[in-house]
């Protein structure tokens, strides 16, 4: 009865990666076209991806832009917006990750032709796994972990830590208050990805976030 199951298999994830690359092929030539360098923050919920922005938009004022992607809400786009730079709220209706397709929405509604932005900061939906699958024409990606998650996530969750172009691992200054390896996540992190740059920073008392900032800076054209 079942012999014949694997030829009625259809593989729809080539498809459907294959589309999301197009996407992605497109948000890539509308940023490079208006010279905005383009970051991707991935981490689980609560790791301080919107404290971080909120450190990032006061460094860079007006000439930075962010895409918000949560479920439900607007919360974190007003948190940067009072920040000071502007940000387009995404809520993906319970899809854990963005896609390159929603990104190029919002891209045509955030009005950015005045040249006045140059860098573009995508907050990805929380999740460490489903995000990582999805390029979104991003110059950068960073993996962000937080002390309180413990120092065991690299190896657990390699799809993201193998792509990452920077770990920055967030709420430094809890370690002296929870039982977590800062060498053993870079080590690992570097066994997956030994080209990885990594920040130790944290976003709550400014710890390590101005040599972060002048990194980005560095790599922006």
């Amino acid at each position: 009865m079942y012999d014949n199951d694997a030829d009625r298999r259809i593989d729809i994830s080539e498809p459907v990666m294959s589309r999301n690359d197009r996407f992605a092929a497109e948000n890539r030539k509308f940023l490079t076209d208006r010279n905005i360098y383009t970051l991707n923050l991935i981490s689980s919920p609560g790791a301080g991806k919107t404290t971080v922005l909120e450190v990032m938009a006061r460094f860079f004022g007006p000439g930075m832009a962010v895409i918000e992607g949560d479920v439900q809400t607007r919360r974190d786009a007003e948190r940067i917006e009072r920040a000071g730079c502007r940000a387009w709220q995404i809520e993906t209706g319970g899809a854990c990750h963005l896609d390159a397709q929603a990104v190029g929405n919002a891209l045509e509604h955030m009005e950015m032709e005045d040249g006045t932005v140059r860098l573009l900061a995508i907050e990805n939906v929380g999740n460490l796994i489903c995000p990582s699958g999805y390029f979104l024409g991003e110059d950068m990606r960073i993996g962000l972990l937080s002390i309180p998650e413990g120092d065991d996530k690299v190896l657990k969750y390699p799809s993201l830590f193998s792509t990452v172009d920077v770990l920055l691992i967030n709420k430094m200054d809890l370690v002296p208050h929870l039982d977590f390896d800062v060498d053993r996540v870079v080590e690992e992190c570097r066994s997956l990805n030994p080209d990885v740059t990594v920040f130790t920073v944290s976003a709550r008392t400014g710890e390590g976030m101005e040599e972060f900032c002048g990194f980005v800076e560095s790599n922006i054209s």
